[in-house]
């Protein structure tokens, strides 16, 4: 149904490890989630795996006629990344997945991965293994739009960024993550991420 990829690139075997994490690259179309999480994946050295792949064929068949989904189209895929989530955190690898997580309903599901490798970190919580983060892409709405515009071939419709901006709820002060700017280039972005995470040694 899906593929996934484990990247070697970018860690430093002399930094203190965290322990595995997982990282959800979220955001409306055409923020460029895919070519960040990517990215993100290779520097890191985790798994990858493409969230649009978690779809069932129902669910692309219907954005592709310009419908958005609804919360019963969403619940099934979500909870398939949660799990994919879940089987890497397990075995002891951290994860990138680009998922575009708008609700913080969605969010708090995914945050679940993490609980079957709960209590495995250190006695004060530092570097507990299973910890499920969300790095938010935002950008103006021209250049989104302008972005969807220019992929040929995908299943999201120009029209569908209204939908999406008007379900999407921004990052609480008490969920794990942050917010990026997308206008710089995707390896800027990255810089960036890595930086706000502390792994920019």
């Amino acid at each position: 149904m899906f593929s996934t990829q484990t990247s070697s690139g970018g860690a430093d075997p002399s930094a203190p490890n965290p322990g595995p994490r997982a990282f959800v690259v979220m955001g409306v179309a055409g923020s460029g989630k895919t070519t960040v999480a990517a990215l993100l994946a290779g520097r890191l050295g985790a798994s990858f795996a493409e969230g649009d792949d978690f779809h069932s064929p129902a669910n692309v068949a219907k954005m592709a006629a310009g419908h958005p989904l609804d919360d019963d189209d969403r619940w099934p895929w979500l909870q398939g990344i949660r799990d994919w989530f879940a089987k890497e955190l397990a075995e002891g690898r951290s994860a990138v997945v680009p998922c575009s997580a708008l609700r913080r309903s969605y969010r708090d599901l995914l945050e679940t991965a993490g609980n079957g490798s709960a209590g495995t970190g250190s006695a004060d919580g530092a570097g507990t293994i299973g910890t499920v983060q969300f790095v938010h892409l935002t950008g103006s709405y021209e250049l989104l739009r302008t972005r969807i515009q220019g992929r040929a071939g995908h299943f999201m419709k120009p029209e569908m960024l209204d939908s999406q901006l008007a379900a999407l709820e921004p990052l609480a002060e008490d969920e794990p993550g942050f917010a990026v700017d997308i206008t710089p280039r995707p390896e800027q972005i990255v810089d960036e991420i890595l930086h706000r995470l502390g792994e920019d040694h």
